[in-house]
């Protein structure tokens, strides 16, 4: 049996309806609207850092451990970071980061 112009309907792509161009439109739109949620979330979460806060990540004994200071606290913790000697370069960047002075080591 003869298939006429069957090689032309392999051949072609299968033409696209409305209902095919209507869901692939509908997709599209969810994947951007999904997009943009996750970036307002992404610049809205998180705490923002604050002047004359401090906030150090460090190794312990159980794993990480983070130190977090504000105010007088933090001011006391970057003018004796003899009693950090461990995480004193650590100390050093979040004492600068939050505009506040540090002690030389001694």
């Amino acid at each position: 049996m003869i298939m006429i112009d069957q090689s032309r309907r392999l051949s072609q792509p299968l033409p696209w309806g409305r209902r095919e161009r209507a869901i692939v439109t509908v997709l599209l739109v969810c994947v951007a609207l999904a997009a943009v949620a996750l970036g307002a979330y992404a610049l809205t979460s998180g705490a923002p850092a604050r002047k004359g806060c401090i906030e150090v990540t460090f190794a312990s004994t159980l794993g990480g451990a983070t130190d977090h200071a504000c105010g007088a606290q933090a001011r006391a913790v970057c003018a004796s970071p003899t009693a950090f000697k461990s995480v004193a370069d650590e100390l050093r960047t979040a004492c600068v980061r939050a505009g506040l002075p540090f002690a030389r080591r001694r």
